[in-house]
């Protein structure tokens, strides 16, 4: 063959190549996944950085000769080397890293012990304690932080004695010895790391949970049998084999509580704790963007070191094979004396932990008037009430009150049209990193994916405040309008922001899916469209529904993400209850929290008898 056509050969084969490529639907479907996600993630995160270089114009008199927009090194400084960065910095971070690592520790612990009973011992009422381990999920912990204000306030910083702080007064004892008994546990970082521990610790017993059910049991009782006591058992045998899913559990508490506004809001700002994020909250409301990027900037960096450091840990530890060919079995470890103490003792765990709060809210949604429990004293106003001048400044009860209702509408539009839209991309992107697993493309879409994990939900939110306050151009054609204020801002925001944990479902999902389904049906002259929707998606639609509560219920109940986006038109039920209590309305806070709550338990017992969504599982994925 001559050399020309030696040539033409090689480059028609290539257009055949790139052609096959090109015209590949699962190909052009990766690249429209990437483009996106560099759009939706990647742009705004290296916008955020740039803008903390950027010189505002409010900032002008502070930098001698500055021209708006220019490029200054002001806001780090001021951040990092100033007269503020121990009062602004040095102060809150110390805190958010005290409240991450007591939380992390504590919630570990519980998460642990309550998995190990759950899956290794003989307890008794399993299937009572297995859907109640799982409320305090469903139950937000700024509700917690309600709740736990209900019992343990005192009048100085709360304004009305809670429900301790009155029987105590009845019993004669003075309010200078009440507010030293009771005021370092309402409010403070002793109060935010229960909280917040007691919230968490769903995240640990899930993922723990999880690795022992994939652990034969045959493993211990080898050691039973050579005579090991069952805790040098649970020390040189359980414990190794579930540390991964610890370490884990770890750095996913640790990374949600060092970046939680609710709490802190709550519980710590009336004392004077504040932690970065709620000083990030403040600079992004005050219009300080840059400093409050800044400090983003720093607390991505905090979870990214510990994402880093759990990956060596595991990846440096001496691995076990714990799943083999033959069949696995778990026997139950017994109790034996142990057992009705250790009953007793969560049946009591969980009345304090999940009962106690929702009675203590529903308690106070029927208070006239605060820390006054007498039978005088209740009634139905803030549920059904009329307007009263005397009365919350005339604002009717919620069921008759139209900001109520505008708020429930816009919460059950946001949590089901997100729950959709976020379950199909979450299948979508499960599906290309499942398909794509140990190719560059795969991993490329599984770490952009993992990046709003790292980012603070207050942040998050104050980024796209940012971003699509403007209209969107490209080439000088107008894209998108303006969102500020609008529907699309929240779904957008909250769609990505839930990715991770949306594409992580449908990863697990996808995986379970035998790939010579789609062989067979390729080699039947199935196009890739059809194998997807006749067969990826009829067998995905379980995970589907489990991704969609997963969605749904973190949606329901989220704060933080959304409280810089909201305006009155679009305000949310999280964010009305909010109001409120900072309007020192905590009745109508508590009502507001009551129906929310209500709605989330509601719909996760439907899916479950209708649908058979387990939205443990899905959280554990």
């Amino acid at each position: 063959m001559r050399p020309a056509e030696q040539n033409y050969s090689k480059t028609r084969r290539l257009k055949n190549q790139i052609k096959a490529v090109v015209t590949n639907p699962y190909n052009v479907i990766v690249l429209i996944a990437i483009i996106l996600l560099t759009y939706l993630i990647v742009f705004p995160l290296v916008d955020m950085l740039s803008t903390t270089f950027e010189l505002s114009q409010r900032d002008l008199r502070s930098v001698r000769g500055g021209v708006a927009g220019e490029f200054t090194f002001y806001y780090w400084q001021r951040l990092l080397a100033s007269d503020l960065t121990w009062s602004m910095l040095v102060r809150p971070l110390l805190n958010s890293l005290l409240v991450g690592a007591c939380v992390s520790v504590c919630a570990i612990v519980i998460g642990a012990v309550l998995a190990w009973l759950m899956v290794r011992s003989d307890l008794p009422f399993k299937p009572f304690f297995s859907l109640a381990v799982i409320i305090p999920y469903m139950i937000p912990s700024w509700v917690k932080s309600q709740a736990w204000l209900s019992m343990f306030k005192t009048p100085r910083l709360g304004g009305a004695p809670g429900f301790i702080a009155s029987m105590l007064t009845s019993m004669g004892i003075s309010n200078e010895s009440i507010e030293a008994i009771l005021g370092p546990i309402a409010y403070g970082p002793l109060a935010v790391i229960i909280v917040l521990s007691l919230h968490y610790y769903a995240y640990t017993y899930l993922l723990v949970s999880g690795a022992l059910n994939s652990i034969n049991s045959e493993l211990e009782e080898m050691g039973e049998i050579q005579g090991a006591s069952k805790t040098l058992i649970l020390r040189k045998i359980t414990l190794p084999l579930v540390l991964p899913a610890m370490l884990s559990g770890v750095i996913l508490t640790f990374s949600k509580a060092i970046g939680t506004f609710g709490v802190i809001n709550y519980l710590g700002s009336p004392a004077g704790f504040r932690t970065l994020s709620s000083e990030l909250y403040s600079n992004i409301r005050s219009l300080n963007t840059q400093t409050g990027f800044a400090m983003a900037i720093l607390m991505i960096a905090i979870a990214s070191l510990a994402v880093f450091v759990n990956q060596k840990i595991i990846g440096t530890r001496r691995s076990y094979a714990t799943i083999g060919g033959k069949g696995g079995r778990s026997m139950p470890i017994g109790l034996h004396g142990w057992k009705p103490v250790i009953t007793v003792i969560l049946f009591i765990f969980f009345i304090f932990a999940i009962i106690m709060p929702v009675i203590i809210l529903v308690v106070e949604s029927c208070m006239l008037k605060e820390g006054t429990y007498s039978l005088a004293n209740f009634t139905l106003h803030y549920w059904i009430g009329d307007g009263d001048p005397n009365i919350m400044e005339g604002v009717p009860g919620i069921f008759k009150n139209s900001n109520f209702l505008n708020s429930l509408k816009n919460s059950l539009m946001l949590t089901f049209v997100n729950g959709i839209f976020g379950t199909i991309i979450g299948q979508i992107l499960g599906y290309i990193c499942a398909k794509g697993r140990g190719t560059f493309h795969g991993k490329l879409v599984e770490q952009l994916v993992f990046i709003p994990y790292l980012i603070p939900s207050v942040a998050f939110g104050g980024i796209y405040l940012s971003m699509f306050s403007k209209p969107q151009t490209l080439f000088g054609v107008t894209l998108l309008p303006p969102l500020y204020g609008t529907f699309a801002l929240l779904t957008i925001t909250s769609v990505v922001k839930h990715l991770p944990f949306a594409s992580r479902a449908g990863t697990s999902n996808m995986l379970q899916i035998s790939g010579e389904l789609e062989e067979a049906a390729t080699i039947e002259g199935a196009g890739f469209f059809k194998r997807f929707i006749k067969i990826v998606f009829p067998l995905s639609k379980g995970g589907f529904l489990s991704g969609f509560m997963l969605i749904f219920v973190s949606i329901m109940k989220e704060l933080d993400l959304i409280i810089l986006l909201m305006t009155p038109t679009t305000s949310t039920l999280p964010y009305l209850a909010f109001q409120y209590q900072n309007q020192n309305s905590p009745q109508a806070s508590d009502c507001v929290a009551i129906v929310m709550f209500s709605i989330v338990f509601l719909v996760y017992a439907l899916a479950n008898i209708f649908g058979d969504a387990d939205l443990a599982s899905s959280m554990g994925g």
